[in-house]
């Protein structure tokens, strides 16, 4: 039976003699991980190490320090960069702190190995141990490593089997929503408790969207420019965030973790709103959704603000006629979204299709940026006049008129599609200030 022998001690690795003058280069890593904040720092790896080539007389032609996991494979720049260095022969030894610094994951292991094995790499010195191109040390490396690899994974379930107990017994796992604050005590952690700050303005959120049928961006505007209200990181919160919020069914005391898992646990923290309430703010949200997906203006986010900037949005209003019926008009104006307290005045769709007009008749044909298109639109129009409806005089007319009035044509009994693309291929920007529309050639 053949006995396999571990690594060499220290002792007497300065007695083996080498057939291949070995040039070490000093690897240090330090992991970002939690679970090695308490190993040795990269300076006292060096130390030790530098320390050790004096001692055994080992020369070190490069020193690399590395801080990052080393728990995934491919992941660590620094060590790509020692392979491809002992690929090409600026050094053959790698002196390290312990085994576990070079790899926990087979990947990493495997290029060390295939290293060694197409003898490029010719000896790993650890503070303990020495690891030499032969079948006994490379086994030995691989059980150590894979051993470390072992931990990570066992490590791992245990932390997974913590955090799923932890969420069986109501308890937070992580950073408290906004609305609540986590406890301090380590004897308590978990627990959350409700923010005296900002966890009535979190409930009057949900009742202004459920009772007064608000929308996310209206609740957005009363946060940020009425109530100046900030996060805990003092930061102003954000459209998307309020959202997250009215969407979190933690505030009424159910939460899912890992997200998107479909396993829900009971909290133990104290709700700020009831699941009703909830409910209706949920399908108020629904609401908003279709008709924002159904209603779809022409002109929005075409024009600037002449005034701060920000974009221009649409407005749809109805007035209930004494017949029954009702008449619809919709008005643009500025979004507000730089300023809260903008006075650009607002305009009827009609008006602004006539100021539009006026900019097709000063615009130079060629600033459309679809004048191909045209052409052969009108080209297919007197087409059909000749071949269907039998026209046999041929008008002559000029072709930037003919471009410019079929332009004008989609403005004002286009698809919705029409005049967004014929505005959109614009090559100049259009500010809107006090109904009026102006033309800026950037």
């Amino acid at each position: 039976m053949t006995r396999i022998q571990g690594p060499e001690p220290l002792g007497t690795a300065a007695k083996v003699a080498s057939p291949v003058k070995v040039k070490y280069c000093l690897y240090a890593r330090k992991s970002t991980e939690s679970e090695e904040r308490q190993v040795l720092s990269i300076d006292s790896q060096i130390n030790e190490m530098l320390q050790l080539a004096e001692r055994e007389g080992l020369e070190i032609v490069t020193m690399k320090r590395e801080s990052h996991s080393a728990k995934e494979t491919g992941q660590r720049p620094v060590f790509n960069e020692i392979v491809d260095e002992i690929k090409q022969g600026k050094f053959n030894g790698i002196l390290t702190w312990a085994p576990d610094r070079i790899s926990r994951n087979a990947g990493d292991l495997g290029k060390v190995i295939d290293l060694m094995d197409g003898n490029y790499l010719q000896d790993i010195r650890t503070y303990g141990q020495r690891f030499t191109n032969s079948p006994n040390d490379k086994f030995m490396l691989m059980i150590l490593c894979s051993q470390a690899k072992l931990e990570n994974d066992n490590r791992g379930i245990n932390v997974k089997r913590g955090l799923r107990t932890r969420c069986e017994m109501g308890l937070w796992v992580g950073t408290a929503p906004l609305g609540y604050l986590n406890q301090k005590h380590m004897d308590k952690k978990g627990q959350v408790l409700v923010d005296p700050q900002r966890a009535p303005t979190i409930k009057k959120m949900f009742e202004k969207v459920a009772y007064e049928q608000w929308s996310g961006r209206k609740v957005y505007n009363w946060m940020r420019f009425e109530l100046n209200f900030y996060t805990r990181g003092n930061k102003p919160l954000t459209l998307s965030g309020v959202y997250r919020i009215l969407e979190n069914p933690f505030y009424y005391g159910i939460f899912e973790r890992p997200r998107e898992s479909g396993n829900w646990y009971q909290g133990k923290h104290q709700p700020l709103i009831t699941q009703e309430l909830f409910e209706k703010v949920k399908a108020q949200l629904k609401r908003d959704q279709i008709v924002r997906e159904t209603k779809e203006f022409a002109f929005t986010k075409l024009f600037t603000c002449g005034y701060c900037q920000s974009g221009i949005s649409a407005e749809e209003k109805w007035k209930q006629l004494k017949d029954g019926g009702a008449n619809r008009y919709i008005y643009y104006s500025c979004s507000r979204a730089r300023d809260r307290n903008c006075k650009n005045k607002y305009i009827r769709e009609e008006e602004l299709i006539t100021e539009l007009l006026k900019i097709l008749d000063k615009v130079n044909i060629n600033e459309l940026g679809m004048r191909q298109k045209l052409e052969e639109e009108i080209n297919r129009y007197n087409i059909f006049q000749r071949s269907v409806l039998g026209a046999t005089e041929k008008i002559k007319t000029d072709k930037d008129t003919d471009i410019r009035n079929y332009a004008k044509y989609i403005l004002k009994e286009g698809m919705t599609s029409e005049k967004r693309e014929l505005l959109a291929n614009l090559r100049s920007r259009i500010i809107y200030k006090d109904k009026t529309l102006t033309l800026v050639t950037e």
